[in-house]
């Protein structure tokens, strides 16, 4: 199981977001803990590839920003 740290920006970032997008995200956390590949998350490293940022979708509209900081913990980031 993948455990997850919260940047201050994502804690302000999600604040904002509107309260059916929020429900959609607590319904896709869970899916990432299990399996942060799994198909329904989309799941793609984003460029510079170097970076190492990667990115899993909410819905079309918004995704969420995180990083692998080690074996099982990510960070999101915004």
């Amino acid at each position: 199981m993948t455990d997850i740290v919260y940047a201050d920006e994502f804690k302000d970032r999600y604040k904002e977001l509107p309260l059916t997008t929020q429900k959609k995200a607590e319904r896709r956390e869970p899916i990432f803990r299990k399996s942060p590949f799994h198909p329904s998350l989309r799941t793609e490293k984003l460029k510079p590839k170097e970076k190492e940022y990667w990115s899993f979708r909410i819905d079309k509209d918004y995704r969420v920003l995180f990083r692998f900081t080690g074996d099982s913990t990510v960070i999101f980031l915004t």
